[in-house]
Formats: C-alpha cells, sequence, structure tokens
C-alpha cells in the first residue's frame, strides 16, 4: 500500500526509504503539523477521525492518478488518526522522480487531493475549552 493511516506517531526518515530507487534523481517531500491556532483562534490540539476503509481506497486512488499524472518513480503517503498535540507530524507525502519539476509538482498533487477527498476529519480543540469540527475545503485555485 502506498497510501497508509497510522494511529501512532512515525518516523518521516524511515518513510522515505520507501522511495530509494536508482532511476531516481530527486526527491520532494511535504510534512503538515499541528499548528497553534486557527482562524484567529488558540489550538490545544486535535484528533482525526477516519472512515478507514474508504479512505485508505481513495488514498491509493490519488496515489496511482499522480503515478500516471506525472514523471514519478514512486509516491507514498501517511496520514495520522487519533489524538495529536501541538507540533506533532499530521501528514508526510514523499515523491520520487528522475527530475524535480515532477517531484514537487506531483508532491503538491497528493497532498491537495487528500485534503480535497480522503475522508479524514478533523476536531480541533481551541484554549477555550470549546472544541470544532473542520471539514475538508476544495483545493485552491493556483494563480
Amino acid at each position: 500500500m502506498r497510501f497508509r493511516l497510522s494511529e501512532t506517531p512515525f518516523d518521516p526518515a524511515a518513510t522515505r526509504e520507501w522511495l530509494m530507487r536508482d532511476e531516481a534523481g530527486a526527491y520532494a517531500s511535504f510534512e503538515g503539523w499541528v499548528r497553534d491556532h486557527h482562524q484567529g483562534r488558540a489550538v490545544l490540539g486535535l484528533r482525526y477521525e477516519s472512515y478507514a476503509l474508504l479512505a485508505e481506497r481513495e488514498g491509493e486512488k490519488i496515489l496511482a492518478e499522480a503515478l500516471e499524472r506525472f514523471a514519478i518513480v514512486e509516491a507514498r503517503c501517511v496520514h495520522r488518526v487519533g489524538e495529536l498535540g501541538v507540533g506533532e507530524l499530521a501528514v508526510w507525502v514523499g515523491v520520487s522522480a528522475a527530475h524535480r519539476d515532477a517531484a514537487f509538482a506531483a508532491c503538491r498533487y497528493i497532498i491537495d487531493e487528500t485534503k480535497a477527498r480522503v475522508p479524514i476529519w478533523k476536531h480541533e480543540r481551541y484554549a477555550e475549552g470549546d472544541a470544532g469540527w473542520l471539514h475538508p475545503e476544495p483545493p485552491q485555485a493556483q494563480g
């Protein structure tokens, strides 16, 4: 599987090894971390929930699309589920390719499509004591 959910922290360096290929001359990655604010509100942490079977199926489709659309060698994505604190790694995307342009483009495509299409929901805990669900938004137009 190229896409997976993880209930526990994972090491990006170890996941990078999945991408090592002799034909690859470039590597691009994206890491998303839990930040301490959202729309002017202090965030203490969050919880990701997912419909795992559907999330993994849709994540696999996105990675297959990236492999078809871009001149890349390999791609992987890991997304956390469960409770996360500020500063924790929430999502990692890695891509290897012969050249950097394809690696960068595919990495961007994978994270944007993952956020838009994969059924993973974020429940933020705010410093004021309340909490709120955030729903995925469609990808922003590139300009």
